[in-house]
């Protein structure tokens, strides 16, 4: 933890700094007298903003997501483009100004995969790896990005999640097997490749056995290291730009080296029940004999694994709508979701594509009604999340310094619904508005009440969480760029995760019938980005970060048992909470104005500017040791505490 940001919001400048303001000053004094003042922002904000919500239609969103989620798109396939193209199409069709930014970049996709049972007897038994519906379609098969191909005949061994103290408890060695595991644990994909392999094994087979009703899905995903273009480690893959090579030491570290697929829990269960030799570990019975598993192998049964794959270049495009700002136009909102999808994607990731279109439906209607924003506003429509954010990641990289000095804030959807109840993460000075927006919009479960107090009532509180996670598109922006974000979903979790059956279907039955849930979300979305590309003093409060920070501190302390002084960690929280409470003032201060002219908006400028900029301060320029792309020091200490808790954000 460095002491930078505070430097970010201090009132005490120094001599150097009081001279370039004066110079500055004498500048824009200078334009001020010969070109003509911008007027006040003169929106009546808040009549724009129930505008916004009573042009709501759930039934306009329900036909987006239809149409949306007629063909699988993965990322790198014609449908994908064709996809692009709708979302495209769409934005013009509203008059926003649209644009596209494409990316050449390593994916990867199977070519063939097999399992078969051997058994004592000489018998054997293939099991079948595609799922009910999806032969004939042009749905990929079941498998895992950028895992390596290979051939392997073994026995195979359950070790439950797969974690530290599963392969510890499991009690035999798993050198040279195939290992079972089964999703949960806290483990990434990746991860629980990667320690397979450690362990000796030579494959892994993942299934998840959280929803008997879908026990036939296959969840597909990838098992690289880290996020972006493999290739292009840092940097934007634009044309003509600079690529590793697929034998580059950085290239290689970022893959697994023993192969990997999922598995349904249907076939797991085939495979699971065929074990004998060492009994279930006796912590594991509780949960695992109702499964009907009570044994862990190595085998008798043997395993015959094969899975080919290819690593190709593909052409991923990223879609743009922007609403150019009155005022500051060089401040810019930013809005997210990730078009690409494993399969039908309704859920993941076609519900926030649904979302973000209708959201631009309805800040059309704003704009014919006279609505201009303060600041910039951009929809953002990502390619290839589901490859490890590599859309959004390339376009954060290529536009870095940009970002730098102009980006305001990301607000990101990826499943914008999966079920019911509200979740939210968020970094802590955007907390205050979260809790004002949620107000504002109506309960989709509960009439007559708002978001805010149904959310309130199911967790105890309103309960933000934080964006440590890199598991969409808000970990370059606040990972790499510092920029501050929000991350909003409906549902904690949902059985068809990457599967073929997450489909229209699926949806309109289960999660969300009355597609009220994706109002819901679209209201709230909408709002905060109006919230902040709308008012004149941008809604930060640091305060919740200082709160923020002392508890991580305390977290740590009574975790080290108070057996490792944190003084100078203490010292800059203190430090960091003080330029906070100074600011808080001025900023009332500063609403107290209702003034304007130059002296009035250029002190405006500069508050925003500070705290715009302060989430910044928390960047480390190089990066964390071991791994430099990530550069967010308060979402480390984050995970650090998760990881000591031992519950680590899946």
């Amino acid at each position: 933890m460095t002491t930078k940001p505070n430097n970010l919001l201090t009132t005490k400048p120094s001599p150097l700094t009081t001279m370039v303001v004066f110079l500055i000053l004498c500048i824009l004094g200078f334009y001020a007298f010969h070109f003509p003042h911008t007027p006040p922002h003169s929106n009546n904000t808040s009549t724009f903003q129930n505008l916004f919500l009573s042009s709501s239609s759930n039934s306009t969103i329900s036909s987006y997501l239809r149409t949306l989620t007629m063909h699988p798109h993965l990322a790198g396939t014609k449908p994908n483009s064709d996809t692009a193209n709708f979302v495209l199409n769409h934005f013009i069709s509203l008059n926003l100004k649209t644009h596209t930014t494409s990316y050449n970049v390593l994916l990867s996709y199977p070519l063939h995969s097999s399992l078969s049972m051997h058994f004592n007897d000489g018998s054997s038994s293939n099991l079948g790896l595609t799922e009910p519906g999806s032969s004939g379609s042009d749905m990929v098969h079941a498998y895992h990005a950028y895992s390596p191909s290979g051939s392997v005949y073994a026995k195979a061994v359950f070790v439950n999640y797969g974690r530290d103290r599963d392969y510890r408890a499991v009690g035999v060695s798993i050198k040279g097997c195939i290992v079972i595991v089964r999703k949960g644990g806290g483990l990434g994909r990746n991860t629980v490749v990667e320690k397979a392999e450690e362990n000796g094994a030579v494959a892994v087979l993942v299934y998840n056995d959280e929803n008997d009703t879908w026990r036939n899905g296959f969840e597909r995903g990838h098992v690289m290291k880290g996020v972006g273009d493999p290739l292009s480690p840092g940097w934007g893959s634009v044309e003509g730009s600079e690529k590793l090579s697929l034998d580059d030491n950085e290239v290689l570290k970022r893959f697994p080296k023993i192969p990997s697929m999922p598995l349904s829990a249907h076939v797991a269960d085939a495979v699971l029940s065929s074990l004998g030799v060492t009994p279930l570990p006796l912590e594991w019975r509780t949960t695992l004999r109702a499964k009907g598993i009570n044994h862990v192998g190595p085998g008798p049964t043997m395993l015959n694994f094969t899975y080919l794959g290819e690593k190709k270049m593909a052409t991923i495009q990223n879609v743009f709508a922007v609403i150019k700002g009155s005022e500051e136009p060089d401040r810019h909102v930013l809005l997210g979701n990730h078009r690409d999808a494993w399969t039908y994607g309704a859920v993941d990731p076609s519900s926030g594509t649904a979302a973000l279109l209708d959201i631009a439906r309805r800040y059309s209607i704003l704009l014919h009604s006279g609505w201009k924003p303060r600041r910039t506003i951009v929809l953002c429509s990502w390619d290839a999340e589901e490859f490890g954010m590599i859309g959004s990641t390339e376009w954060v990289e290529q536009n870095l310094i940009n970002l730098g000095s102009k980006a305001v804030a990301y607000l990101n959807v990826d499943c914008a619904v999966q079920g019911p109840g509200f979740f939210v993460g968020s970094t802590p000075q955007l907390d205050s508005l979260i809790l004002e927006i949620t107000k504002k919009v109506k309960d989709p479960d509960s009439k007559g009440v708002s978001v805010y107090a149904s959310w309130a009532a199911a967790n105890g509180g309103n309960n933000i969480q934080r964006l440590g996670r890199v598991d969409s598109d808000f970990a370059p922006f606040v990972q790499h760029a510092g920029v501050p974000s929000i991350d909003i979903y409906y549902g904690k979790d949902f059985p068809v995760y990457h599967t073929a059956f997450d489909s229209y279907n699926w949806m309109a039955e289960y999660a969300d019938p009355f597609f009220q849930r994706h109002v819901a979300v679209t209201g709230i979305w909408g709002l905060l980005a109006l919230r902040l590309a709308d008012d004149s003093i941008l809604p930060f409060n640091y305060l919740s970060y200082a709160n923020e920070l002392r508890l991580y501190r305390d977290k740590l302390s009574n975790m080290l048992d108070h057996k490792m002084s944190l003084h100078p960690l203490t010292t800059s929280i203190q430090e960091f909470a003080c330029a906070a409470k100074e600011v808080d003032d001025e900023l009332k201060e500063l609403k107290l104005v209702e003034t304007s002219g130059q002296f009035v908006d250029m002190k405006r400028r500069a508050m925003n500017d500070r705290l715009m900029l302060a989430e910044k301060g928390f960047l480390d320029g190089d990066g964390l040791k071991g791994k430099q792309w990530f550069k967010h020091l308060v979402s480390f200490v984050y995970l650090l505490i998760c990881t000591l808790e031992n519950s680590l954000p899946v």
